[in-house]
């Protein structure tokens, strides 16, 4: 619930919803995942305050976690949490913070652990991220890895066709990213 009212741009709604859930919860993971769908959306309202605390909570329940302990299978974990505390940097606009915290993820042993659509759409954010600091080949490349991990949310999802475009558009892309492009319908 709280990712597609963020989604819809009602952050203060999400991260009320999460907060007054994580409090009904004894279960470190649910409410870990709940601490960090909060922080994001507290990020997404521009309240770096509250995201950062959020965050640091979440983190502190991580770490006190077993690996293999995951009876829901949320994938909460510390790499979930890094992956959490890059896009509220980017989203609160420390692009570079965000760069940091996304190269420091995908080093992480249980980074492949998590699901493929969670690091395709964390790599589509870090493709935005870098394109923003105007490497276009880590953009690319990122962007190129998305699409190895889940091909499906780097085609068919509107915010990674954007990402595509805005790559595309910025310069002589590399020729995978030209080429998935046309696969995607953007150039012919």
């Amino acid at each position: 619930m709280a990712q597609a009212l963020r989604a819809l741009g009602r952050d203060r709604l999400a991260l009320t919803a999460c907060v007054a859930a994580a409090d009904t919860t004894t279960d470190d993971a649910v409410r870990g995942m709940l601490l960090v769908q909060a922080g994001l959306a507290a990020a997404g309202s521009g309240d770096r305050r509250n995201a950062d605390d959020l965050l640091e909570h979440a983190a502190g329940l991580a770490d006190r976690r077993l690996a293999d302990d995951d009876p829901h299978r949320s994938c909460f974990g510390p790499t979930a949490v890094l992956l959490a505390l890059a896009l509220a940097a980017f989203t609160l606009g420390d692009t570079d913070e965000a760069i940091h915290r996304h190269e420091r993820a995908i080093r992480r042993v249980d980074w492949p652990r998590l699901p493929a659509e969670h690091r395709a759409a964390h790599l589509i954010d870090a493709a935005r991220a870098y394109l923003q600091t105007g490497n276009l080949a880590a953009a690319g490349q990122t962007l190129l890895d998305a699409d190895i991990i889940a091909p499906a949310e780097v085609r068919y999802r509107p915010y990674a066709r954007t990402v595509i475009a805005e790559i595309a558009r910025s310069g002589p892309a590399a020729a995978g990213v030209t080429r998935l492009a046309t696969i995607v319908g953007l150039t012919r």
